[in-house]
């Protein structure tokens, strides 16, 4: 348990770092300047207090961009004289036709549903605070703070990119409004990200000053209240812990099965080209070492590190965070917060293959002559990215620093 002794005298002035559990006294900030944890680098707030009314603005114009982006054509392709248009739904609807129903439902999540809901339930979270509906403020923040590192527009944009490169040498290629629509829905999309702080609706719903708490022993990680220990938050009712529970054996059986399905998703092939007759199956690496082949450097360096490196990386790096937990290493915390940040961030971008299929598939398809379509290594591959975001999302990284010495550390935390 973190000791405020050193506080006691004013509690409410006094934060827990959600990164660390490390009691830091809370200043006023500027405009457009965070606070950030000493010791762990977790940011603890933002400064200023911009209106929540401009977050309702942007959210409501990302459900708008929502029907061009979503049913105008982002691109065609004239193959063999005939036009193909591709929506983003067309890409979901071709994979599961052809039987890949998860891929479809991982693309379609990703793409789609979790932007869509996560804009929604701003404005549902807005509505909550005017109605003063508490379920509905629960909920709403709740899907916010948990889907909001699946939502891969930019990944998805990326991905046309590279699949244009792939289909320059097939066929002419031109854009569609709906690519228009795909833009503008991710600036205003990772415009509303970087403006939503879950703690300021909470602030907005009951603030942090009106608790007169004697000490801060434990720190609600969905409304981000410290307050004394309980089994319910004083503020949104969710359960309280020090720690998540079975934090260490849930990222242990992800790790580990994410390292098992690795093997078949570079081993088997991921993508199934038919031209002229001929069947050309590639794996991750051969798909690589054939865009090299081509010329195609950069695009084989984004793929490579995309594919083989981020998903390894994020294996590794979890597992060093996890054997230095267990054999309950004091140096170098503040380097592993660092991994840990970097493991999070980076997890998404693994999906830019999956996406890429996608979109060949639903341009690629004139039968015997020239016909894509996605290995089974795509659905291990689908897998090992799943695993290692729910994997990341599972460790508790206030285990890091577990014996760490409190309150004595305040002030100089690089270790």
């Amino acid at each position: 348990m973190t000791s405020l002794s050193k506080h006691a005298s004013q509690p409410n002035n006094v934060r827990l770092c959600q990164g660390c559990e490390l009691p830091v006294d809370i200043v006023d900030l500027p405009n457009r300047r965070n606070a950030h944890c000493p010791r762990c680098g977790t940011e603890l707030y933002r400064g200023g207090s911009p209106s929540l009314s401009g977050n309702l603005a942007i959210a409501v114009t990302c459900i708008l961009l929502f029907i061009p982006s979503h049913f105008f054509n982002f691109i065609s392709i004239r193959l063999f004289g005939v036009m193909i248009p591709a929506t983003l739904p067309s890409g979901m609807i071709t994979l599961f036709q052809e039987g890949f129903v998860l891929l479809s439902i991982l693309i379609l999540f990703c793409s789609s549903l979790a932007p869509l809901i996560v804009c929604s339930s701003v404005v549902t979270a807005h509505w909550s605070l005017h109605k003063r509906w508490f379920k509905g403020l629960g909920v709403s923040l709740w899907l916010i703070q948990h889907l909001k590192h699946w939502v891969m527009l930019d990944v998805f944009l990326v991905s046309i990119a590279i699949s244009c490169f792939k289909l320059q040498d097939y066929s002419d290629i031109f854009v569609g409004p709906g690519l228009i629509g795909l833009v503008l829905l991710q600036i205003f999309t990772v415009l509303l990200i970087s403006r939503i702080s879950v703690r300021r609706y909470w602030e907005s719903w009951q603030s942090e000053t009106s608790y007169d708490f004697k000490h801060k022993d434990v720190h609600c990680h969905e409304c981000h209240l410290s307050q004394p220990e309980g089994d319910k938050c004083r503020r949104c009712n969710h359960a309280l812990y020090h720690r998540k529970p079975n934090s260490i054996q849930k990222t242990w059986a992800y790790l580990i099965a994410a390292t098992i399905a690795i093997f078949p998703a570079n081993l088997i092939p991921i993508s199934i080209l038919l031209t002229n007759g001929k069947r050309l199956e590639d794996t991750i690496f051969s798909g690589v070492a054939g865009l090299v082949k081509n010329g195609m450097y950069g695009i084989a360096v984004i793929i490579f590190v995309a594919s083989i490196v981020v998903p390894v990386a994020k294996i590794l790096g979890l597992t060093y965070i996890l054997l230095c937990i267990k054999f309950k290493r004091s140096v170098f915390r503040r380097q592993r917060m660092m991994v840990y940040f970097a493991v999070k961030w980076i997890g998404k971008w693994s999906v830019m293959d999956l996406f890429v299929i996608s979109i060949m598939m639903t341009l690629v398809d004139r039968g015997q002559i020239l016909d894509f379509t996605p290995g089974y290594g795509a659905v291990a591959f689908g897998v090992v990215v799943v695993l290692t975001m729910l994997a990341a999302e599972s460790i508790d990284p206030r285990l890091i620093w577990d014996q760490a010495p409190k309150q004595s550390e305040k002030e100089s935390i690089n270790e």
